[in-house]
Formats: C-alpha cells, sequence, structure tokens
C-alpha cells in the first residue's frame, strides 16, 4: 500500500475553461501531479518518512542534500494540491472582508498587492511559484523556485500561482503575464485563502 495518493481536484478537470483547458489539467494534474505522488511513494517506502505526514516530510527535509529527491516530490505534491485550491470557477477579482483589509494594510492597495504577485511571477527565472503569505502579523508576496515551498521555511502560505510552463503553455505559450493576469482576474479563490489566515 502506498504512503501518498493523488489528493482529488477541487472541481472538474473543465471547470476552469476558457482559461485553463481540460487537457492542460489533464497533462498537469494528471501526469505531472501524478508522477510526484508516485516518486514520492517509491523514494520514502520502507523508510521512516513514510509513516509521517506529508508536511513533516516537507519540513524535515528542506535543506538535506541526501534528502533532495523526497524534498522536491513532496514539496511539489504539497504545492501542486495547494495550488489547486489556490483556484476556483468564476473566481478572480477583489477579496472582501478581513483578507482585503489585510492586503491593504500590508500592500497599500489590492492594485498594488496585485503589481507585487505579479512581479514576483515574472521575475521568478525559469520554473517556480509566486506565493501570498502571511508572516510576523503582515502579508507578503515570495516567490520560490522550483520546488520550494514557504512550506519549508516556516511561513503560512495563503495562495499561489504555478509558473512552471506546464501550468500554461498549452494555453497561452510563453505569455506567462497573460496567465498570471487571468489567474488574479478570473481563478484566484480567495475564499481558500481567507481560510488559511
Amino acid at each position: 500500500m502506498s504512503a501518498f495518493s493523488l489528493p482529488p481536484l477541487p472541481w472538474p478537470d473543465n471547470a476552469l475553461e476558457p482559461h485553463i483547458s481540460a487537457r492542460t489539467i489533464g497533462f498537469h494534474y494528471g501526469k505531472h501531479h501524478q508522477t510526484y505522488v508516485d516518486n514520492l511513494n517509491k523514494l520514502v517506502a520502507g523508510t521512516p518518512l513514510a509513516a509521517l505526514a506529508l508536511e513533516d516530510i516537507v519540513k524535515q527535509t528542506a535543506g538535506q542534500a541526501d534528502k533532495a529527491g523526497v524534498f522536491n516530490n513532496a514539496a511539489q505534491v504539497w504545492n501542486h494540491t495547494f495550488f489547486w485550491n489556490s483556484m476556483k470557477p468564476n473566481g478572480g477579482g477583489r477579496p472582501a472582508g478581513k483578507l482585503a483589509k489585510a492586503i491593504d494594510e500590508s500592500f497599500g492597495s489590492f492594485d498594488a498587492f496585485k503589481t507585487a504577485f505579479t512581479d514576483a511571477a515574472l521575475t521568478q527565472f525559469g520554473s517556480g511559484w509566486a506565493w501570498l503569505i502571511a508572516e510576523g502579523g503582515k502579508l507578503k508576496v515570495v516567490k520560490t523556485p522550483n520546488a520550494d515551498t514557504p512550506l519549508a521555511r516556516g511561513q503560512k502560505a495563503l495562495l499561489t500561482c504555478d509558473v512552471w510552463e506546464h501550468a500554461y503553455y498549452l494555453n497561452y505559450q510563453n505569455r506567462r503575464k497573460d496567465f498570471v493576469a487571468v489567474f488574479l482576474d478570473k481563478l484566484a479563490n480567495w475564499e481558500f485563502a481567507v481560510k488559511q489566515l
């Protein structure tokens, strides 16, 4: 019995169309995310790590060169699950309530937050992630390369956008900026972000 399985998507694979196609979800979730789960299961099989929760594996293997394979796959399983939950059909726009207030307090305005988030997503060279996080009583925007994640840094993730090419290439080709704009304007799941807060 494998220790980890692919978590179900929070919506049908065509639910984000026309912004993200069912074909993209099929490859991204069905192939990439599944492969991280399969690799993680192979790497932890027969080790004490197999008994740990996914979050604990990420935290315990972060920064350990001899556990880089385990970390990369565990973190990517976690990051992708978080990414699916960071989106919803008919999402995007401006958040309301305490999250809107926290964004205004931390960034000055929602537009300033959008600029910071977009900049993080576009300046992440190569593969990686843009995040809205909570740390030290404030909200911040950070970017992480490859499989790196706020979870490994003791930060509280609220929302993420995957900027690995496989997240958007079938729909947007090299237009990462267009993908990030659609993520913020049409897909971001602010209710999920509020629950994390």
